[in-house]
């Protein structure tokens, strides 16, 4: 494949061609039902049938498309066994993997990026890459002075292939929210075109990578990888070696888990505080354990920029939750915009719909597992429920759009890592303004 579907159209017709697929697999295995195949053998079939395409549907679109598989590859931690067990590994290859450009592209785009000579400037580039993700792929290489480095190449056509997938997303959005009394949604859309956009020019990237490796120099349990060169569809910056959080994921020692969960929950902190920065792409990609035991960070290409840490609110609300003070919460949340001012909300009901959330700080060590998740997902959706409305609501500030990215996202993956955390300390440790209950 050398380049991406660029097209709207083409695009829409394959993300259409999921439930249109799903469907025909279901009415032949009714027929194999009638031939007398038993339904968990037809089932099963059926399901390996179509996590397959998903997977491969949403590679090869890469772009928008990729990035929401990768948000299901997150999340499926929420759904019930018997729903997420047959998509599991499938969506988790979404996390580091996707089909590669051949390599006359990749020659291309260097050329483009760092001249007809770039090859001058690598003692060794290894046309096949390691890893692809949704915009880009990366390389591994060995620099003119001997390090070990990482080449990040941009797809060509990512750029419209982004801007079509954010076209059906808005579309989607507007449409989805419409029957949400609390949520603005036109705010929170534009500020997700403008993020997105920002995440195909890696001259960004290079210098939120730059912003993040000077803050966390010489840091004793984070690595950020030092910028070495780019230009705005090329980066290359030193070589991390460790284990992937996915292989943590999918096969770690509980001591692993529990390094590497306290670890993840400590940069969401961290970054916003030292860097004054958000790593905004939590999916499990992105981080691994080193050798020396340090918890190494990549892909800077989602950022949010926060010079003053974390928005002075944000610990003020928690205290206040902790506490419960649903008064003073429902308060500074109309003060902040996540409640509109034609909106009434009991502050009792507030409460006990956000207290799931709160459960991580009620204890000295929490666990984050699957089952947690799946009950906190059950706690929110579940119409029966008499605070289901109150998620209804409530607003999303769009300069909140990345920060809730990044906190639901970042318990999908706690939850997938399975690990206990002290959040109580970590909150005490990166977040200024936090009060121990």
């Amino acid at each position: 494949m050398s380049d991406l579907p660029r097209r709207t159209v083409a695009r829409s017709a394959r993300l259409a061609a999921l439930p249109l697929g799903i469907a025909g697999r279901a009415a032949l295995g009714i027929g194999k039902r009638v031939g007398g195949r038993s339904a968990e053998a037809v089932a099963a079939e059926m399901q390996a049938r179509t996590a397959e395409q998903i997977f491969r549907t949403l590679g090869e679109l890469k772009g928008g498309a990729m990035k929401f598989g990768q948000a299901m590859s997150i999340f499926e931690a929420g759904l019930p066994e018997e729903m997420a067990a047959p998509y599991r590994a499938t969506l988790t290859k979404l996390q580091n993997a996707a089909p590669p450009m051949p390599s006359s592209t990749v020659h291309k785009v260097m050329a483009e990026e760092l001249g007809a000579k770039w090859r001058s400037s690598f003692a060794d580039f290894d046309d096949r890459p390691t890893a692809a993700a949704s915009i880009g792929q990366v390389h591994k290489a060995v620099w003119h002075d001997g390090r070990t480095v990482a080449v990040k190449v941009q797809y060509p056509g990512a750029g419209e292939a982004l801007i079509s997938d954010l076209e059906q997303v808005t579309r989607a959005g507007r449409l989805g929210a419409s029957w949400i009394p609390g949520l603005d949604i036109n705010p929170i859309l534009a500020e997700l075109r403008s993020r997105m956009a920002e995440e195909l020019d890696y001259t960004l990237e290079a210098a939120s990578q730059r912003a993040f490796a000077e803050a966390f120099d010489g840091d004793e349990v984070f690595a950020v990888p030092q910028v070495l060169a780019g230009g705005e569809k090329v980066i290359v910056s030193e070589w991390l070696e460790g284990v992937a959080l996915s292989t943590v994921i999918a096969s770690g020692t509980q001591e692993e888990r529990d390094t590497a969960a306290r670890h993840y929950a400590e940069l969401l902190l961290a970054g916003p505080h030292l860097a004054g920065l958000l790593h905004a792409d939590p999916h499990p990609g992105n981080f691994l354990l080193m050798p020396d035991g340090r918890f190494g960070v990549l892909d800077f290409g989602a950022v949010k920029h926060l010079p003053d840490g974390m928005p002075a609110e944000v610990p003020v609300l928690l205290n206040a939750a902790l506490r419960g003070d649903g008064e003073g919460v429902v308060t500074g949340l109309r003060e902040a915009g996540f409640i509109k001012d034609e909106i009434q909300i009991e502050p009792d009901s507030l409460l006990e719909y956000l207290e799931p959330f709160l459960a991580p700080a009620r204890e000295e060590t929490f666990q984050f597992s699957r089952q947690w998740l799946r009950d906190l997902v059950a706690h929110i959706n579940d119409p029966r429920r008499p605070t289901w409305s109150v998620g209804l609501k409530l607003n999303l500030p769009p300069e909140y759009l990345l920060i809730h990215r990044v906190w639901l996202g970042g318990i999908g993956v706690l939850c997938q890592v399975g690990g206990s955390v002290p959040v109580l300390d970590v909150l005490e440790d990166w977040l200024p303004g936090f009060e121990r209950p």
